[in-house]
């Protein structure tokens, strides 16, 4: 690694320059202001990473659901440099490029069988809006010139470009400063087995929640609807994991209403789940797939929209029928080596079995807390993507006060305990694939101890 200063004046110096001229995404200036509010990283190796002043984490989750193959993969940053000097760039709306072909090649290999071509951009808000413009424009170039609209769950999170924040369902984004949104959304409820918006319990409830949906399509018209976008399982709505049914089902309604079905894998895909995507645990296929972040573990920027055989069709015959729109730094050379090297490092080390091995491992582990913390109300995931779920009392369902502060309270007391994580009253739970069983004992140890000290400061107990 490369030497850095810790001399208290060199990392004030950045703090006081971040501070001014960097916006930090969806952080508040004010919070940043605080004594030692803005934490400036600058190594990683494995799971871990070192701030400027020379203290390790434990990266609980993987930056953000990104870095499966862990920190400091020195192959990876070879392989950006030899694609460098061989080619950083060329017209990516006219020609193609060995990296660009090798690693479609590659990915069609690990999807469901149907899904064969990938359409590479930068992230995945990128590819969701292109999913949603793909499924939109297999429509029109099909006849069925009245299909726009777009289905999407209540809880669920896309993105936050304009159209994937349309269709976004995640209640910590807040839309209303940025309506009127992309016209065309229809929103229905998504899976929350503790909560169920319907009031319904698994199984007889029968996938209410997936049946239920045919009734919104009726009402908004079949011939309006072009898509039903949904993660195989939604972090964001709490990382329930639906039952086999709901997605038959949720397939079943697309089909006999001519519905593209997407299949959000931005964060499920490359092996978090404990299979290469999340939505092979079904035996269902979706008509695209949306995929970034461990796609290259966060070495380079890359998403794609991978589509099945018979949407990529529908773009075949005149000029007219191709895929409206590209982006400049799409199916960039250097990102799609690096992805590809990437992929081959998860399959090479078999980092797919290793989040099921490891996620079961992590599982019980966090599932002793409850018996530990009167305030652990909940913990649940799968493979190497779960969360903690807090309340004040789970027994009679009272959840924490804006006094109590736990959107702010949590973070920190993790931090101080050597981990970095998204938390509040959940904590996410999604270290990198690479993790080994002493790691998982020191990361659930240091969740151990953040929640004892928040129950003593709060005075649960």
């Amino acid at each position: 690694m490369v030497a850095t200063s810790h001399d208290p004046a060199h990392i004030q110096d950045y703090i006081d320059r971040g501070l001014r001229h960097l916006w930090v995404q969806t952080q508040q200036i004010n919070d940043l202001r605080q004594d030692d509010g803005m934490l400036v990283i600058e190594e990683g190796e494995g799971i871990y990473l070192s701030d400027a002043q020379g203290r390790r984490y434990i990266d609980a989750i993987s930056g953000l659901w990104v870095v499966a193959v862990g920190h400091g993969r020195s192959e990876l940053a070879e392989v950006a440099r030899d694609q460098m000097q061989r080619l950083a760039y060329a017209n990516t709306f006219t020609y193609a490029s060995r990296p660009a072909v090798d690693l479609a090649a590659k990915i069609a290999t690990l999807t469901p069988p149907s899904i064969n071509k990938a359409l590479f951009v930068n992230s995945g808000s990128d590819a969701v809006e292109a999913a949603i413009r793909m499924a939109k424009q297999y429509h029109y170039n099909r006849g069925d010139k009245g299909k726009y609209k777009v289905i999407s769950r209540v809880g669920s999170y896309h993105g936050v470009s304009m159209g994937a924040m349309s269709v976004n369902g995640a209640n910590y984004v807040n839309r209303a400063p940025f309506e009127p949104l992309v016209p065309g959304n229809v929103p229905v409820q998504g899976i929350n087995c503790a909560r169920c918006p319907f009031e319904k319990t698994y199984p007889e409830c029968d996938v209410f929640c997936a049946r239920s949906i045919e009734e919104t399509i009726r009402f908004h018209r079949p011939e309006t609807i072009a898509a039903f976008i949904a993660e195989p399982i939604s972090v964001a709505n709490g990382n329930w994991v639906p039952q086999e049914e709901y997605w038959t089902t949720v397939r079943e309604l697309c089909d006999k209403h001519n519905i593209v079905l997407i299949a959000d894998e931005v964060i499920n895909g490359f092996g978090r789940t404990g299979e290469w995507f999340a939505i092979q645990r079904y035996p269902i296929e979706p008509d695209v797939m949306t995929v970034a972040k461990q796609l290259s573990s966060g070495y380079a920027p890359i998403g794609a929209a991978l589509a099945s055989d018979k949407i990529a069709a529908a773009f075949e015959g005149e000029a007219a029928d191709t895929l409206v729109g590209g982006t400049t730094f799409g199916m960039h050379p250097v990102s799609c080596a690096v992805a590809l090297a990437n992929v081959e490092i998860i399959e090479r080390e078999n980092l797919v079995a290793n989040a099921r091995k490891m996620g079961a491992y992590l599982e019980g582990e966090l599932q002793a807390l409850r018996a530990r913390h009167k305030s652990v109300a909940d913990t649940r995931g799968i493979g190497l993507m779960h969360v903690v779920e807090l309340q004040r009392d789970p027994e009679a369902g009272v959840d924490f006060t804006d006094e109590d502060d736990v959107a702010k309270r949590m973070p920190r007391l993790l931090r101080e305990e050597g981990i970095l994580a998204r938390a509040g009253a959940a904590i996410s739970v999604a270290p990198p694939l690479v993790i080994n069983g002493e790691e998982v004992d020191e990361l659930v140890g240091g969740i151990d101890r953040a929640v004892t000290r928040l129950e003593a400061d709060l005075g649960i107990g």
